[in-house]
């Protein structure tokens, strides 16, 4: 037995639930004016489900789940979906990882298989995980090399400290390099549990197709719920961190703990980070890039969790101007601080938004990714109106509210990498 709800069609959302008997849930769009399909396989489990031992498992697992299944090596997975004109891909996040593909509408049922057959029945080779944990030595190592990549995680690591959100996903070379088939088994039976599955389509695909191949792919899936530890929401550390290292730029993330997955206060959040630097118009990059040019990247982003969140400044540019652009940083703060935001300027940014939501809709890996997530969090596609209504209801009271916690100099956390001298 399974059980489904539909939703009401919003924006031309023809959006289905199912839930499969062990607790597999299935849900799609159907737009019938495409000819393809987007399909994800989402599992809600990531980096801050990983104990200490095996710190960056979960990404490592993404890979191995390439190298090949009972039925298929490595290259006949690629192959199944690439000589069909598809394209086949993967990412692991903190809180969930996914596993995707794009094809013909008339492919949907190969690329179901394959997704699939990759999730439950990978053969996990030893040879082939030797091999792996080299390439993802080497991308680690990369990682390391790419300074506006690692600041981020620098970033995260110096707000939360010990906290598992601020750990990095891709792991240490330390934990990686000591992974063995029996970790991977284990945590593949422990976390990869029915209830933690999501099977996202969107694009010219009717919902009872999908349900059935969910059914006959995932169906008879078993295993103990997962229970995910709840954590405590990170608290800020108040303290900055400048790692020195040979580079043209300081590279640079300041910011503070934002909002929760949870917390509609997201959506006040969403309007302050268009404005301050969420694109071209905005104070940060108007100010700093184009009437200065003093960097070629300057903008700001959001990221919530379950428990928490981050607001975080980014911006690349040379050593003798850093401070410079970090003083405009914080001008730029203190004037959303005392002055809030323009009436015009919340107006903008919240046909901004509407937009992008609105022409997100024309791609369909972004529809069935929206979904995926969607229903990982809430267990509900949020519709497109509701978030639209969210976002007009915020005020300048609002802006206000959250500018203030946001940007109280006890939260605020600076991390950088440059050629910094000794005693910066």
């Amino acid at each position: 037995m399974s059980t489904t709800d539909a939703l009401p069609a919003v924006f031309n959302e023809n959006i289905e639930i199912t839930t499969l008997a062990n607790g597999v849930r299935v849900v799609s769009e159907t737009v019938t004016h495409v000819q393809s399909v987007s399909i994800g396989i989402w599992v809600g489990v990531g980096s801050r489900d990983e104990e200490r031992g095996v710190r960056g498992i979960t990404h490592f697992i993404e890979h191995m789940l390439f190298k090949g299944t009972a039925r298929r090596d490595a290259r006949q997975i690629a192959d199944e979906i690439e000589s069909r004109g598809g394209s086949l891909n993967a990412f692991t996040d903190k809180e969930y990882t996914c596993y995707y593909a794009k094809a013909l509408a008339e492919h949907a049922e190969i690329v179901v298989d394959v997704l699939t057959d990759m999730l439950r029945h990978s053969a996990l080779d030893s040879e082939e995980l030797g091999r792996e944990q080299n390439v993802v030595l080497e991308e680690i190592k990369r990682y390391n090399d790419t300074p506006d990549d690692i600041v981020h995680d620098l970033f995260a690591q110096t707000l939360w400290k010990t906290h598992p959100l601020g750990r990095p996903v891709i792991g240490t070379s330390k934990t990686v390099a000591a992974l063995d088939r029996e970790d991977l088994v284990e945590y593949l039976s422990t976390h990869y549990t029915p209830d933690r599955i999501v099977l996202s389509a969107s694009g010219n695909v009717a919902h009872g197709d999908m349900v059935a191949l969910a059914e006959k792919s995932l169906g008879d899936t078993s295993g103990s719920t997962y229970h995910r530890r709840p954590l405590a929401p990170p608290v800020a550390s108040g303290q900055d961190k400048r790692t020195r290292k040979r580079t043209e730029q300081v590279h640079f993330c300041y910011g503070s703990p934002a909002f929760s997955q949870h917390d509609d206060d997201r959506y006040a959040l969403t309007i302050l980070d268009t404005v301050l630097g969420g694109n071209m118009s905005s104070r940060l990059f108007q100010e700093i890039r184009e009437k200065r040019g003093l960097a070629y990247s300057i903008g700001s982003y959001s990221v919530s969790y379950d428990e928490g969140g981050i607001f975080t400044i980014y911006g690349g540019t040379s050593p003798d101007t850093f401070d410079q652009v970090l003083d405009l940083t914080k001008i730029e703060i203190e004037k959303v601080k005392r002055g809030g935001l323009s009436e015009d300027e919340v107006s903008k940014a919240k046909t901004q938004i509407r937009g992008a939501l609105v022409l997100g809709l024309e791609n369909m890996s972004s529809r069935m990714m929206r979904m995926g997530k969607s229903l990982l969090y809430f267990d509900r596609v949020i519709p497109l109106d509701e978030i639209i209504h969210k976002i007009n209801a915020v005020t300048h009271d609002d802006i206000g509210r959250i500018s203030d916690t946001l940007f109280d100099e006890s939260r605020l956390t600076l991390a950088a990498v440059g050629p910094f001298r000794k005693g910066d």
